[in-house]
This record gives C-alpha cells, sequence and structure tokens, in this order.
C-alpha cells in the first residue's frame, strides 16, 4: 500500500464549527442584531450541514438585511479564513507523518476562496503535498473523483490504496471507501455512527489519534 493520507478538513485538520461561532459573534454584535441572534445563526448553520447560499438566504430575511445573498456570502468567506486554527498537536502530527515518509493531502467540499483561505491561514499549506477543492474541482465528495485528483497532486493515483481520515460518514467514510481507500472515522465526541451505513475501518477522537493508527499500520 503506498503511503498517502488524504484528510478532510473542516471538523478534521481545522475546528470548522469553533470559528464560525467567533464569526457568527461579530456579525450579529457588528450589525446589533441582538440577544439570541447568534444562538439562531448556530442552530440554523447545523454544523455545516446546511448550504450556505440557504443559510444566508435566511438570515437575510429573519434580520431583514439589505445586502443580497452572494454579497453576505462573499464577506463571510473572507472573513471565517482568519478565524480558523489548526491546533499545533495537529500540525505537528502532520509534521511526523512527513518526516516517515507518507504524502498528505487535503480534500474538502467548498468554495475554492474559503477552503483555500483556511489552508494557508491555519500553516496548513505547509505541511501536505496537495489538495482538491471542490468548488475549484466541479466535484463533490463523496465522488470519488475528488478524491483521485489529491491523491495526483501528491503525486500518487488510488490504484495504491492509502486511507482518508475525516469526520463526515457519507463524504469521507463512504467516499473513502468508494476511492478504494482505508478509512479512519474522526467522531469528535458528537455524533453516533449512522445505523444505515457500513462502519468505517477505525473510529477515533481526533487527527493525532487518526495519525497513530495509520503509523503503526506500517
Amino acid at each position: 500500500m503506498q503511503r498517502l493520507v488524504l484528510f478532510d478538513l473542516d471538523n478534521t485538520l481545522v475546528d470548522r464549527l469553533d470559528a464560525f461561532r467567533r464569526w457568527v459573534t461579530e456579525f450579529t454584535d457588528r450589525r446589533g442584531l441582538g440577544d439570541g441572534a447568534a444562538e439562531w445563526m448556530v442552530r440554523l448553520d447545523d454544523d455545516g450541514s446546511l448550504p450556505m447560499d440557504v443559510f444566508f438566504g435566511r438570515v437575510r430575511e429573519r434580520f431583514s438585511l439589505p445586502e443580497p445573498v452572494e454579497e453576505l456570502w462573499a464577506e463571510y468567506r473572507s472573513e471565517l479564513p482568519r478565524l480558523v486554527v489548526c491546533r499545533e498537536p495537529v500540525l505537528r502530527a502532520l509534521e511526523g507523518l512527513r518526516d516517515a515518509g507518507w504524502r498528505i493531502g487535503v480534500v474538502t467540499n467548498g468554495m475554492e476562496d474559503n477552503q483555500l483561505g483556511k489552508i494557508r491561514r491555519s500553516g496548513l499549506a505547509e505541511r501536505v503535498d496537495g489538495w482538491a477543492i471542490s468548488g475549484a474541482e466541479g466535484v463533490r465528495k463523496p465522488d470519488a473523483r475528488l478524491f483521485e485528483i489529491a491523491a495526483e497532486r501528491c503525486g500518487f493515483g488510488l490504484g495504491g490504496g492509502g486511507w482518508v481520515v475525516g469526520d463526515d460518514p457519507v463524504n469521507d467514510v463512504v467516499g473513502g471507501r468508494a476511492a478504494g481507500m482505508r478509512t479512519v472515522w474522526v467522531d469528535r465526541g458528537v455524533a453516533a455512527w449512522p445505523a444505515d451505513v457500513e462502519a468505517p475501518g477505525h473510529v477515533v477522537a481526533d487527527v493525532e489519534a487518526a495519525v497513530e493508527v495509520i503509523t503503526a499500520s506500517g
């Protein structure tokens, strides 16, 4: 098996939910939206599961905002990357993988400007070998083609196998398995595995534990 690991970005390598909550606080304070607005927006977002064009459409309607949805969404994409943090233990774990001869890629759904900003601002760009962003490639996880693009940017094809690590049961685990990769689910301690989805190869709490599983595999 080739030494290739493809990581999901949001809520795997970086804490998207924490960054989103901080952005919401800034957004509601700046506009004076009142008590309860921030909590409502976090619930509406549903940990990133609601498409952002729908999200901003509902936010605009609820608070009678004058800006069009496209402008609100673009503002969000320009602001969120500066709030995203990749924890030092994660950065060190990635460095350890590369030192051990592994090639590392990021495979993520999302708009190119937003996701690329996160990769660069968080320090990940210097610690991975390539990435594939759905908004740039025109294909989304769980489609195996996005995994294939990421693998090729790391100098490999999917035929040699490897690992996929992520927090989404369908996008990351089902998608990774369909791409011929071994899978690690990062459960974050906040979710139960869907009963109608085949179990992942491994379950861990964070990226550091995933790296331990991968390196132990040889």
